[in-house]
């Protein structure tokens, strides 16, 4: 069974307070110029570059925005201990929820309130990581599926390996 890690890294219009010095949301489709010319988004654990859970290039990272937010399906390499640490964490609710990492391309701010506003109407997004507590709560989720029908990244990393190991044999390695 392959086992897969999916929810909501960003809800619309759902704010966050950052840092006690203002409130951040995101505007419906703030992500949607980013996901189709910078595609090649990654997933991380804590917003630590040196562990990569996985990513759209190759096909381990799927993202789509909806009328609810940024939703992403991450399907975690089983055989690493990163990936075990991921799916038996999230599968625990150890950890629950999700961060991104992006740049703000255009934004509104407003100081009608005590605390300023910022909504962001464009952003490129970086990568997206799964987290204890972050900043948006439980407005993003982690939670851990189970599907009997292998992924296509997992077929065609399967099917690499067994081309690989063919070769090796015919070359007597």
């Amino acid at each position: 069974m392959a086992e897969t890690i999916s929810g909501y890294a960003i809800q619309w219009r759902r704010p966050a307070v950052i840092g006690g010095l203002f409130e951040e949301s995101f505007d419906r489709g703030a992500f949607d110029k980013s996901l189709r010319e910078h595609p090649d988004v990654v997933a991380l654990w804590s917003h630590d570059s040196a562990r990569p859970l996985g990513r759209v290039a190759n096909g381990t990272l799927a993202l789509r925005s909806d009328n609810i937010g940024l939703h992403y399906i991450l399907t975690p390499n089983a055989d690493s201990p990163m990936g075990q640490e991921a799916l038996a964490t999230v599968g625990r609710a150890d950890v629950g929820q999700v961060s991104v990492g992006f740049s703000s391309m255009v934004e509104e701010w407003s100081d009608t309130d005590d605390m300023p506003r910022r909504l962001i109407t464009e952003a490129r997004l970086h990568e997206l990581s799964l987290v204890v507590w972050g900043a948006y709560g439980d407005d993003t989720s982690a939670s851990l599926s189970r599907t009997a029908a292998p992924d296509n990244a997992s077929s065609a990393l399967r099917r690499l390996r067994e081309k690989a190991e063919r070769q090796h044999r015919l070359r007597g390695i």
